[in-house]
């Protein structure tokens, strides 16, 4: 492959790329695209996330491979009795990275938690972005939520609820709760450089931070000051001391490179390369059911799908089971609504919705649209874990609707591109998916469908704003008793169905592909690529291929 040979050479890696040896601990992870930003309070996206989650920590994380919470930057935290009060403990001795810039000369404080939390919830703060600069904060309604956040002494920090919360404590485990180190924020902003805080991040993790070339690589190198030790997972193997997401948007040039051991580790194969990659003596083949969902998405606030007649007639008017048959292949599940069928809440008495073009059609008559109309039709230019191939599913699409009249322009955009242009609000229909983030059904039906959310920049694509239904999942979150919480999560789920913001299509389990060399790594219900204490062993008794 000469795109692999010549990538392997611009990053200067040089023979380790290739089947390593027993003192190369370097491994190359062939990812799916460019992260929209490299500060953990900016990204949205999993592709992003797992970039910023190599470097950062947060008080509380789910422990891999669960959605189990465990203590992460805080030891321990205490909860009071009305549910509004919750004090963490710090860990002693955590160290931030160093760069050129800057050299801690202390470890983890409760200034660095204020400070992590204050530039994203006030807007007079040096370091706040004012236009849609932290989106997972609004989106989760945190802005209205805290009452306040303090430092008890320099390892307590205490925040504040004006009200009970059920989804605060798994929220702090999201990439959004990580801790910067405001003693590197002084320095930039003494400096003149703030800029710097996301270009050149530091953080506490198991790798820091070297270099971000887009549509090319980012790269680490392992943090020995990290604070949790990291032997490897395989008596004698080190943990790599050297990380590179290897840009690859394209999931049969992924395949080929780690087939020639330019990477270790790929992304998202193709459902159709799934059956030889497992027949390949070389690679291993690891999947999960993740807790996903891919949509299409119809924006409310433009016309025709405004009228809930033309939304109703999109879902009917889509066979759903037939492009999950031919996109997904045996990984995919037709969806019935916007929650994972592996999620507590789920409403498993949801019918199927019907694919029936005779209703579509005089759906679409009793709105006025007897000759049909035209929109555009978006679809993602790169492999997504909820959907492999955007393209394909968007001509299914197109196909199915120009059958009851509807005329369908397929659009696309480089991926960063793509994701500005859909939280812009500027496509009518879109094609997109969300992967969970700490396993509450709040994850899905607030910041992907709640009023908070419909705002400009938020995650509610469709722009839709029902008052029963944000009611519902809104007083979800101020009890917890699950019980409560399922019936107000299934009847939220019974207002999505008749309302149809969304056409529905699947729920995916996921597939990652690895050489053998690979010990140590495993998969996540939350999309998570978690590289901490993965090894590498020695290839050179492998098969030739």
């Amino acid at each position: 492959m000469r795109l692999a040979r010549s990538l392997s050479a611009a990053l200067g890696l040089g023979a380790c790329l290739a089947g390593p040896p027993a003192a190369a601990r370097t491994l190359v992870f062939c990812s799916e695209g460019n992260p929209e930003s490299l500060d953990p309070a900016a990204v949205t996206t999993t592709t992003a996330m797992n970039v910023v989650w190599q470097m950062f920590n947060t008080l509380v994380e789910f422990t891999p491979g669960s959605t189990v919470i465990r203590p992460g930057l805080a030891e321990s935290w205490r909860v009071s009795e009305d549910g509004r009060t919750y004090d963490f403990t710090l860990r002693t001795g955590v160290r931030f990275h160093a760069n050129a810039r800057f050299t801690p000369s202390r470890t983890l404080e409760a200034q660095d938690v204020l400070f992590s939390v204050l530039r994203q919830w006030k807007p007079d703060h040096p370091f706040h972005k004012a236009k849609d600069g932290f989106a997972y904060f609004r989106d989760l309604g945190l802005a209205d939520l805290l009452e306040g956040v303090e430092a008890i002494d320099a390892r307590t920090v205490r925040f504040r609820l004006k009200e009970p919360d059920a989804t605060f404590l798994p929220n702090l485990a999201q990439a959004f709760a990580a801790i910067h180190s405001a003693e590197y924020a002084e320095t930039l902003a003494r400096d003149g450089v703030p800029d710097e805080l996301e270009r050149l991040p530091i953080g506490t993790g198991p790798f820091s931070f070297v270099g971000y070339r887009p549509d090319i690589t980012v790269r680490y190198k392992g943090f020995a000051g990290y604070w949790r030790s990291t032997e490897g997972s395989e008596p004698g193997l080190e943990p790599v001391d050297g990380l590179v997401f290897s840009i690859t948007p394209n999931p049969a040039v992924r395949l080929a490179k780690l087939r020639a051991g330019e990477c270790q580790v790929m992304a998202f194969p193709a459902p159709a390369d799934l059956p030889a990659i497992e027949a390949d003596p070389n690679l291993t083949l690891a999947s999960k059911a993740e807790l996903n969902v891919s949509y299409l998405a119809l924006n409310t606030r433009k016309p025709p799908f405004d009228d809930v007649r033309v939304r109703r007639a999109m879902n009917l008017a889509i066979d759903r089971r037939a492009i999950v048959e031919a996109a997904y292949g045996a990984a995919g599940i037709v969806a019935r609504g916007p929650l994972p069928p592996g999620l507590w809440a789920t409403d498993t008495g949801l019918a199927d919705i019907p694919f029936d073009r005779a209703e579509a059609l005089q759906l679409l008559t009793e709105a006025g649209h007897a000759d049909g109309f035209e929109t555009d039709l978006w679809y993602p230019p790169v492999s997504r874990p909820y959907n492999p191939d955007g393209r394909r599913v968007a001509d299914m699409i197109q196909a199915d609707l120009a059958r009851v009249g509807v005329r369908a322009r397929l659009v696309t955009e480089p991926w960063s591109a793509y994701r500005a242009a859909l939280y812009g609000g500027v496509p009518q229909a879109m094609l997109y998916g969300w992967t969970g983030d700490n396993g509450d059904p709040d994850n899905f039906l607030n910041v992907l469908l709640g009023c908070k959310a419909a705002e400009p920049g938020g995650a509610n694509l469709a722009r839709w704003c029902e008052a029963d239904y944000d009611s519902a999942i809104q007083a979800a979150r101020r009890t917890g008793d699950v019980a409560a919480r399922t019936a107000l999560y299934r009847h939220a789920q019974g207002i999505f169905r008749r309302e149809a913001p969304w056409v529905p299509l699947a729920h995916t389990v996921v597939h990652m592909a690895l050489r053998r060399s690979v010990v140590g790594f495993r998969m996540d219900p939350l999309g998570r690529h978690l590289f901490e204490g993965v090894a590498l062993r020695d290839e050179g008794g492998e098969t030739s291929r």
